[in-house]
């Protein structure tokens, strides 16, 4: 087994680098997270989480959370390239196995990093006149 550690050049570190993926996410929600993903320009993927005490009333629980969403993220690293993610929790979490989450990951992941040809063009909604 090759132990992947989860860097500090792979965590969104600042309030401005949480903003900045608030500001134009693409997103991706089901009842246990909501994923949201912005392109980077350092090529590498960053991971933020925000796990609140109010949808997660105990700590054994949102350190539970938190284990599998970094190793879900160690484990997709090369799908994830060239975008930065934060991960919010949803209330239904803590009803979910490890498994189940780590599934639920998995398909966020997937479609968020999917080819930018089969998602629709938000950012530019300016119309070219003729």
């Amino acid at each position: 087994m090759i132990i992947k550690p989860f860097r500090r050049t792979q965590r969104l570190l600042t309030a401005a680098d949480y903003q900045r993926v608030f500001k134009k996410p693409l997103r991706s929600v089901d009842s246990s997270f909501m994923v949201l993903a912005r392109k980077n320009s350092g090529g590498c993927a960053r991971l933020g989480l925000a796990i609140a005490k109010k949808q997660l009333k105990r700590a054994v629980d949102r350190n539970r959370v938190k284990r599998v969403i970094r190793e879900s993220f160690r484990q997709q690293a090369e799908l994830l390239q060239g975008y930065d993610f934060v991960v919010l929790a949803r209330r239904d979490t803590q009803q979910h196995n490890n498994d189940k989450l780590t599934a639920s990951l998995e398909r966020h992941w997937r479609k968020l990093t999917q080819p930018a040809s089969n998602q629709p063009d938000k950012t530019n909604t300016d119309h070219q006149r003729s």
